[in-house]
């Protein structure tokens, strides 16, 4: 490559052979995010099934493990790829786009638990749906982003972020209590939360009440008065 010098040359440094090797270990150092994994004849995996308003078919979503650290006190699992597979061809293209992406971020090592986020946070300009359960789901994308956060908290790459017993004690018994003082004993949702609960803006499950004059969640916690 050509390179046209159009100033004055006021100095010029000569680098030597072992300052360019250094200077070469440090681009390397900082740019390479991790050894790419290479695949073995053998893989574990799990398979999900999903069904949602945005598909007339079932998805079925595979995710490979590969095993790293075998046979040693750091043995652990790992997302190699990921496969998706339906009867509906509606969302082919991107599907298989999608999967080949992450399956080469999966293989290219390092930390890939970002990937949740990034896919939780995509909405369907056309509206997202509710799951069972009362849970808000804005895009099919984002689903696929729960299935992979199941699967990174079975394999222990996550942790769950649940309420602990006591907090859960707490909120079972808030339920009750706002059951009894609304008398509406019978008027639960499918999801076992009292009709007319608001949508939870941290959970995103339809679970909020007013207790105390405070809104609270049922079903993770949260409440606006804490």
């Amino acid at each position: 490559m050509t390179i046209s010098i159009n100033k004055k040359i006021t100095g010029y440094a000569v680098v030597t052979e072992s300052e360019h090797k250094e200077l070469t270990q440090q681009s390397a150092d900082i740019h390479l995010l991790g050894e790419p994994l290479s695949r073995p004849d053998k893989l574990v995996g799990n398979t999900y099934k999903i069904k949602t308003p945005a598909s007339e078919h079932a998805l079925y979503i595979t995710i490979n493990d590969i095993l790293m650290n075998e046979g040693t006190a750091q043995e652990h699992r790992r997302p190699f790829e990921i496969f998706i597979n339906s009867k509906n061809m509606e969302h082919f293209q991107w599907i298989v786009a999608l999967t080949r992406v992450m399956s080469a971020v999966f293989r290219k090592g390092g930390d890939i638990t970002f990937l949740v986020e990034e896919l939780q946070s995509v909405f369907d300009p056309k509206g997202g749906y509710f799951k069972k359960g009362g849970k808000y789901t804005p895009s099919l994308v984002a689903e696929i982003g729960e299935v992979l956060q199941e699967h990174l908290h079975e394999i222990g790459m996550l942790k769950r972020n649940e309420p602990e017993a006591h907090q859960r004690a707490f909120m079972e018994a808030k339920r009750k209590e706002y059951t009894e003082q609304q008398n509406t004993s019978g008027s639960h949702t499918a999801s076992g939360f009292p009709e007319g609960s608001q949508l939870c803006t941290k959970c995103s499950t339809k679970a909020v009440i007013i207790m105390d004059n405070c809104l609270t969640c049922l079903n993770c916690g949260d409440s606006k008065c804490s």
